[in-house]
């Protein structure tokens, strides 16, 4: 559910103005297609403008979820609901979120100005098309075509409201172009939503740390560092040194690292659990004679989360 509720937050966005004028040139970044890059940037704003509901599909090889979703802007705040209809019926709420609260995530989609300046942002790490896209979900769409510059990360196809720019469906594309995960509007709806009857057994309040607070309990007291990340990733945590937990994003993947200092000694060793583009990667290591296991959880390749692991270490 948390996975689940990971992505929600990130991908399903609606959208209401654009930075740059369709067709505008990014003449600072050569190769940058500036039609792609204003359908992101008005997807990362549509959080702030419009209220939907409806239902959602989450396809991991033959496993699928199905989930209800809802986003409610009423005046300076919105909320945002996300049900599994399918599973352990789990529910995620996020109540009172500041609309001028823009998260770093979103700010890496809206290059505006910054990319006439020639600060290219994402179009570094991605290449970027546009194409005739289908309908989905009763609306016409089109599609982003996004294509990782190195391996450190994963290609997308996405497909916009042509109207509002929702993200009405993404697929995320690894090596050989294999589809490892889809996620799509069965159902959707731009009117008032009706209350809910459906029945959850479990229900997590989305928490939404402010500036210089704790995000994480505070489970490592010694500071801590990942010495090495993808080019582009930047840091979304507020709060650093001993806390249990960094999370990283590019604008469009998302990962976490997790360290846990043990009591024992462990054997050197790695696990690894693939859910369609999740990975999750554990590694048992031995930092300065203390025994520490730490955990990568995102949506990179595993070879980026056994770099990313190997260099974790202690802050100098």
């Amino acid at each position: 559910m948390l996975l689940a509720n990971m992505r929600y937050g990130r991908l399903v966005l609606l959208s209401a103005a654009l930075a740059l004028p369709v067709g505008a040139s990014a003449s600072g970044c050569p190769g940058a297609d500036s039609a792609a890059l204003n359908w992101l940037d008005k997807m990362s704003r549509s959080l702030y403008q419009v209220s939907y509901h409806g239902v959602v599909t989450l396809q991991r090889g033959d496993d699928m979820q199905v989930m209800q979703v809802s986003h409610a802007v009423d005046g300076e705040n919105s909320s945002a609901r996300l049900t599994q209809l399918t599973g352990q019926g789990a529910q995620v709420e996020r109540r009172d979120h500041p609309l001028h609260c823009v998260h770093p995530g979103h700010k890496l989609l809206q290059l505006g100005k910054d990319l006439h300046a020639g600060n290219c942002g994402i179009a570094n790490y991605y290449r970027f098309s546009v194409a005739e896209g289908e309908r989905i979900a009763g609306r016409k769409a089109v599609r982003i075509l996004i294509q990782p510059r190195d391996m450190y990360r994963y290609g997308y196809v996405m497909e916009l409201d042509r109207e509002t720019g929702l993200l009405l469906k993404t697929q995320t594309v690894g090596r050989g172009d294999k589809v490892l995960e889809k996620f799509q509007f069965a159902s959707l709806s731009y009117a008032p939503e009706q209350s809910s009857a459906t029945q959850v057994n479990v229900v997590h309040q989305a928490q939404h740390p402010h500036p210089g607070a704790a995000n994480s309990p505070v489970l490592v007291a010694t500071r801590w560092e990942v010495s090495w990340l993808p080019h582009g990733f930047m840091s979304t945590d507020s709060a650093a040194g001993g806390t249990a937990r960094r999370t990283y994003t590019d604008g469009l993947a998302v990962f976490s690292v997790f360290l846990e200092e043990l009591g024992r000694e462990i054997r050197p060793g790695e696990g690894v659990v693939r859910s369609g583009g999740t990975t999750s990667y554990t590694r048992g290591m031995d930092l300065s004679g203390q025994p520490v296991l730490i955990t990568v959880i995102g949506e990179v390749p595993i070879n980026t989360a056994r770099m990313v692991a190997d260099s974790v270490a202690w802050a100098q």
